[in-house]
């Protein structure tokens, strides 16, 4: 069981630093630390009340948290304890759906991979994997959501409303999950700061896929190959690189031949 921690930050640190990324999430709905009772009916008068009963954690250079659009003005204590755990919830798909964008990117056309059939932008890879895939996805991710909610949700036929959390659960903890057993043996200041740094990794994730997909909505074209042209011959080459192989039948070919091109010029280009 962990215990609620009052986490501190000292000047100049690494885990400060890694706090100010509080800053990027405009809403801040900070995450949880430690596990906090709900009481029904219980209202905060703005997000400076909730950190202070310890409903949510805010983080230097925030110690008192922010709400720039006043989202927990008036806000009952049952509906912060959800916008943590939402929170959470979307940093931990964004982190993967990041990393999931740069990595499908690099190994696509590769035989193991779908017989080689998938190419281009991320953003179009769905539409190309088999329906069979989607089907055993749909299956995982059913089986996963259902076990979330059985953990985590109050059952909506007894509750006095509906998406309301159990008053006990502590948000971004389903049945301490942890199959690497990473936090076996740790005290709860250590799993404290790792939440920590999970919620402001998941805050920059989300703000970072934000960015890929629209990236690749607006040129056409591989994440890493774009940035790569667009750094060594400016705009100019990138336009060039779009028109050229953004819609191409083998785009991902198409753009890593480009930047070769680009590189092999710029070497040139310093060599003279």
């Amino acid at each position: 069981t962990l215990t609620r921690t009052t986490l501190t930050f000292p000047p100049k640190t690494h885990t400060n630093i890694m706090a100010c990324i509080c800053a990027l999430n405009v809403v801040a709905k900070a995450a949880t630390t430690g596990s906090v009772k709900i009481q029904p009916g219980k209202k905060y008068a703005d997000i400076k009340e909730a950190v202070k009963a310890g409903a949510v954690a805010g983080c230097a250079p925030f110690p008192e948290g922010v709400d720039a659009f006043g989202f927990f003005n008036g806000i009952e204590a049952r509906e912060a304890q959800r916008y943590a755990d939402v929170e959470i919830t979307h940093g931990r798909i964004a982190m993967l759906a990041s990393l999931g964008f740069l990595v499908g990117e690099q190994v696509e056309g590769s035989s193991f991979l779908f017989d080689a059939n998938v190419t281009g932008p991320a953003i179009n890879h769905f539409q190309q994997v088999p329906g069979t895939f989607w089907g055993l996805l749909g299956a995982f991710v059913f089986t996963v959501e259902a076990n979330r909610v059985q953990t985590a949700w109050q059952n909506p036929f007894d509750a006095d409303k509906l998406f309301l959390m159990k008053a006990d659960h502590t948000p971004g903890d389903y049945n301490n999950f942890d199959p690497l057993g990473l936090s076996k043996g740790k005290d709860a200041e250590w799993l404290n700061d790792m939440k920590l740094k999970e919620i402001n990794n998941g805050r920059v994730a989300m703000v970072a896929i934000s960015g890929m997909i629209a990236q690749e909505l607006v040129n056409g074209l591989n994440l890493i190959p774009a940035d790569e042209v667009l750094e060594m011959g400016k705009e100019g080459a990138l336009f060039a690189m779009e028109k050229q192989c953004a819609g191409a039948p083998d785009e991902a070919a198409c753009a890593k031949a480009f930047e070769a091109a680009e590189r092999a010029a710029v070497f040139a280009a310093d060599k003279i």
